[in-house]
């Protein structure tokens, strides 16, 4: 199995988020990496560094000035008299009656959902570099390696075409899925992150060339709260090509596999010829996020499953915060994907 790591991705280091109205600090670190990076070397499993592949890929999810903002948008805020270290969009515009600001203030709140994704001086180069390892996993997976893996940081799955959002840049699961059509496949994405993946869902809404399906903790009790009820199905083109499967705060291991055994077979009738895995460890227990309770060897057992799938797999990494079971939540992980260890 192929991993790829890009080094450039540990320079994003946000400090700010915001905790039920108490700043403190962001849960989207560069140890989570090293963590990751100490558990998939347990495996024997070597890193390697992604072709830079540029905008165009990434051009295929995201706005244009979406990318102009992420690539500008630090140095801009850095001109304003008094500016924070970070870009933090401080208000949001209701979108049926906004018109598209140009000041730097005004295009933070445009392109920011929330207060967990402050953009620093590095940023957006983390982001692209993110994305890169994202499309050389999927790009690995269908060229004859069947199984590839991107430790991706900063995650994705909560940024849509041109909002940022839950400690989200890029979307990297979006971004490698839309090149694989282009490449001529027929994906689905499973996102089982303990979170619901609402930037991904919200690209893919309308569209019927690639199915996503999510497992996550219902929103109506937990992040992001406004999406990912199961009565939201696609529309247009793209009606029938979204399942959501919400599960009750502090799903244990049997909820959540049995939810991920529904969304295969949801994958199945779809004829999904590659799978992009939206690979969230934050379901764990001990996870600071605390939205559910899946165990070590729960995460063990879902790598096994995932492993016998027959069809390629591009497994992106979402969550998974700083928790002493970060390591051993990874290799257990692949432990069961690779048959390393058993279910």
């Amino acid at each position: 199995m192929r991993v790829f790591y890009a080094a450039d991705t540990s320079l994003h280091a946000p400090e700010f988020f915001l905790l039920r109205g108490r700043p403190t600090l962001n849960e989207e670190r560069a140890e989570r990496a090293e963590r990751l990076l100490a558990g998939i070397a347990r495996l024997g499993l070597e890193t390697e560094e992604p072709a830079e592949a540029g905008r165009m890929p990434v051009a295929r999810v995201h706005s244009p000035r979406f990318l102009d903002f992420l690539e500008t948008a630090w140095c801009q805020w850095q001109k304003l008299p008094g500016a924070g270290a970070e870009v933090l969009g401080n208000v949001q515009p209701r979108r049926a009656e906004a018109t598209y600001p140009t000041g730097i203030v005004g295009r933070a709140g445009w392109h920011m959902g929330d207060l967990a994704c402050p953009i620093g001086q590095y940023t957006y180069r983390a982001a692209m570099r993110a994305a890169d390892s994202a499309l050389a996993a999927a790009r690995a997976a269908v060229n004859g390696g069947r199984v590839a893996y991107a430790l991706a940081r900063p995650p994705g799955h909560h940024t849509s075409r041109e909002v940022a959002a839950g400690h989200c840049i890029l979307n990297n699961a979006a971004i490698a899925a839309a090149d694989l059509v282009a490449l001529g496949a027929r994906p689905a994405i499973l996102d089982i992150d303990v979170h619901h993946g609402n930037g991904t869902q919200a690209i893919f809404y309308d569209r019927a060339d690639v199915l996503m399906v999510s497992v996550h903790t219902d929103p109506g009790s937990f992040y992001p709260w406004f999406v990912g009820h199961a009565h939201e199905a696609g529309i247009g083109a793209g009606e029938g090509a979204n399942v959501n499967l919400p599960l009750p705060m502090g799903a244990d291991d049997e909820a959540w596999l049995g939810a991920i055994e529904t969304a295969l077979a949801s994958i199945s009738r779809f004829g999904a010829d590659v799978l992009v895995l939206s690979l969230g460890l934050d379901v764990h227990e001990s996870d600071p996020l605390g939205g559910m309770a899946v165990t070590t060897a729960g995460i063990r057992r879902a790598g096994a499953r995932l492993g016998a799938l027959k069809i390629p797999v591009a497994i992106i990494q979402e969550g998974g915060y700083l928790s002493a079971a970060l390591s051993d939540n990874i290799a257990a992980f692949f432990e069961g994907f690779l048959d390393r260890g058993g279910a």
